[in-house]
């Protein structure tokens, strides 16, 4: 699938999510699994509809942009980015935000044991 660099509106880069990640049976069968596959799919297409009255939710555009995300589109943010008046997005490797957290934690735990010495050694020269 072809994937564009300017929406026309919200509703359009959320169309080049959904139909990045599976269609609207896939997308409505996760935002709506009570509900019958083809009738799920119907809802998240009079979503986009700005004839209906039926809109998503905040969470419900948050799940859709993470799900272009998982499948490499970055639609929804660059729109919202652009919207309101924002540079581009930069998506963040998992693998480098996890590498970036364990160097956080192993640095901050090392952090925390210099601490405890200087406690105990404080404590020991105060007599306490």
């Amino acid at each position: 699938m072809q994937m564009h660099l300017h929406h026309e509106d919200i509703n359009d880069a959320l169309r080049e999510a959904i139909l990045v990640a599976g269609g609207y049976k896939t997308v409505g069968a996760l935002m709506y699994p009570e509900d019958a596959p083809d009738h799920a799919a119907g809802k998240v297409r009079d979503a986009l509809n700005p004839d209906r009255r039926e809109k998503f939710s905040p969470k419900q555009v948050a799940l859709i942009s993470r799900l272009g995300r998982q499948n490499g589109c970055h639609a929804v943010m660059r729109f919202l980015a652009h919207d309101g008046s924002y540079a581009d997005p930069v998506p963040i490797d998992p693998e480098s935000e996890i590498a970036r957290l364990q160097r956080e934690f192993i640095e901050a735990t090392k952090a925390l044991g210099a601490m405890s010495k200087r406690i105990e050694v404080i404590t020991a020269r105060s007599g306490g």
